[in-house]
Formats: structure tokens, sequence, C-alpha cells
């Protein structure tokens, strides 16, 4: 059955929250960060807020949940989308652009003695080296090699491409808040059988520590579609359903299968929710699934995307 997004033709963006709750218990772990510990802030209202996970490392996650890293493939509904895969020189998979940090930036397709990415950039976007940037152009040049920059949003920070210039803002962004947040403290020791007292400098001896992890009654998830920068890319109504349903299934598949974010911070979804506009009804994952396919054939006939869609790039120093 084909999908309807037709509610979505003139809004701005698609709002959506999930509301979660541990899938075990009361405590939860937070995100972490060097220099900081848990983001604890205050809102608004006064209420003491956690922020649980972060734009960037939701980022990760939603592209994490697309990738079979048994078969080194996409899931099998996204088969057939572009990607740019790295190998080394005895054609062992290193990487790729879903996983890799930077994704099309990554010194492992750019950086290396392999320039066959980084010149086919350089060569299709060097009307962009003076003036402004063409977005559209962009968009449209990184969906043959790579449907993931799209989505996730690139940044192509090198002199030789533009002056460093070429960026597109993330299509699919998210992060989840907890109110109300309550420090749930704990401890632990790291017990040395052999030498209690030994050099802990060292990695010997008892080590007691202290743990804190955090209860609220509250706990959500939130996902942001801006769909006026979508249609800006003017890539044509099929990509645009098409990646319109790719970062449906990113949501949903992280709802349903990518909650642990780390050992003591694993979710459970309560509810979902569309906030912005109101009249549209997220489709399920069974039907994202079956309409995926038969929608990047359609968008791959069209020569939106290389031939073939993954592109190989060997690592060499």
């Amino acid at each position: 059955m084909a999908l309807d997004f037709s509610a979505l033709n003139s809004a701005p963006r698609l709002l959506l929250e999930a509301d979660l709750k541990p899938i075990q218990g009361t405590r939860f772990q937070p995100a972490g960060f060097p220099d900081l510990g848990a983001a604890v802030y205050d809102g608004p209202d006064g209420r003491r807020m956690l922020l649980v996970e972060s734009p960037q490392s939701m980022a990760n996650r939603l592209e994490t949940v697309c990738w079979d890293t048994t078969a080194d493939n996409w899931n099998g509904p996204l088969q057939g989308l572009p990607v740019i895969k790295v190998v080394d020189e005895k054609g062992k998979s290193l990487t790729n652009s879903v996983l890799e940090a930077h994704r099309i930036n990554s010194p492992y397709i750019l950086e290396g003695k392999d320039k066959s990415v980084f010149d086919r950039l350089k060569n299709e976007l060097a009307e962009m080296e003076e003036g402004a940037v063409d977005i559209r152009k962009l968009a449209k040049v990184l969906l043959q090699l790579d449907v993931n920059a799209v989505v996730h949003g690139v940044f192509l920070a090198k002199k030789d491409l533009a002056g460093g210039r070429l960026r597109l803002p993330r299509l699919l962004s998210a992060f989840i808040e907890a109110g109300d947040a309550t420090v749930a403290q704990s401890g632990g020791v790291k017990n040395d059988h052999v030498n209690p007292s030994g050099d802990t400098a060292k990695g010997f001896g008892n080590v007691p520590f202290s743990r804190d992890e955090y209860t609220s009654s509250k706990i959500t998830a939130y996902f942001n579609i801006d769909l006026v920068q979508l249609r800006g890319f003017g890539l044509g109504l099929q990509v645009e359903q098409l990646l319109l349903a790719i970062m449906l299934y990113k949501i949903r598949r992280f709802l349903d299968h990518g909650m642990r974010l780390r050992t003591a911070c694993d979710f459970d979804l309560i509810d979902l929710r569309v906030t912005r506009p109101q009249s549209f009804v997220v489709p399920e994952l069974a039907a994202l699934e079956a309409a995926l396919p038969g929608m990047i054939q359609v968008v791959a006939a069209e020569g939106a995307f290389a031939t073939p869609p993954v592109t190989t790039v060997t690592w060499r120093k």
C-alpha cells in the first residue's frame, strides 16, 4: 500500500514526540560529557531538566539502525540506496559513509590516495568554487553517492572543495530530554582479591567508586523533520517521498530496536504522537518496510543514484 504524505504538503516541519520509560526498574544513565558530566539544567518553568541524549548522538543512532553490520549492507528494506564503502588494499571492508563520524567527509573517503570520490565531487561542484553555494546542485550530487549525507547533513570542510563552504543542515534531528530529573546515587568497589592494598595508580588494589544515575517522571524523545528544507532541495516528488519514508523508517526502527543507549540506559516506548501537523499519521514500521523497496526502485530508475549504487573507495595512506 502506498504511503500517504499529503498531510505534509504545506507543513514547514514534522514534529514527533515519543514518551519513554526505563525498560527495567526506574533509573537510567544519561549521556556524559568530558568536562561536564551529566547535562543538568533548569527548564523555563524552573524544573530540573536533563539531556539524556544529544542531537549529535541521536544522529548517529538513527543511522546505526539502518545498517546490518553482519552483512555489511543496508538493512533489507533499504538495499539499493547509494552508499560509499571503504575497503583496504586487500579488499577487506573498513568502514562506510553511513557509519563514519563525518559521513562522506570521512578522511577514509576523501583523504587517502584513492581520490575517486574527491575528484568526482570537485568536478561536479566546480561551478561553486566562487560565488554562492547552489544547495540544490549540492544535494543532487550528494544524493547520487550517499543518500545518508542528504538526510544526516554534511560539511565538506575541504579547502579544495569550494573553499570548505559546502554544507547541508540536517533534515532529521532528534534529542531526548527528561523532566523533574533526580539523582539516584549508588556506588561500588573494584575488588582486588590478590592484593587489596595494592598500588591503585597501576590498576591494583580495591577501589571504591560512586555512581550517579537519574530518575524522571517524564522522558521524551523529540524528532524534527525539516520539510521546508527538503522541498527546497528541489529533488522532485519521488525523491522527497523516499527521503520522508527513510526518515520515518529511522525513527520507527530506533523506537522499536535502538533504545539500549548504554548498559544502564535502556528504554521502552510508551506512546508516539505527532505534534505538528497533528493530522499526519506516522506509518507503522511494517508499512514503511513494505513500501521502501519499490520507492527506491522508482528513484533509481529516474537516474538519481550512482550506477551501481555502491561506490567503493580503497583506503591507502
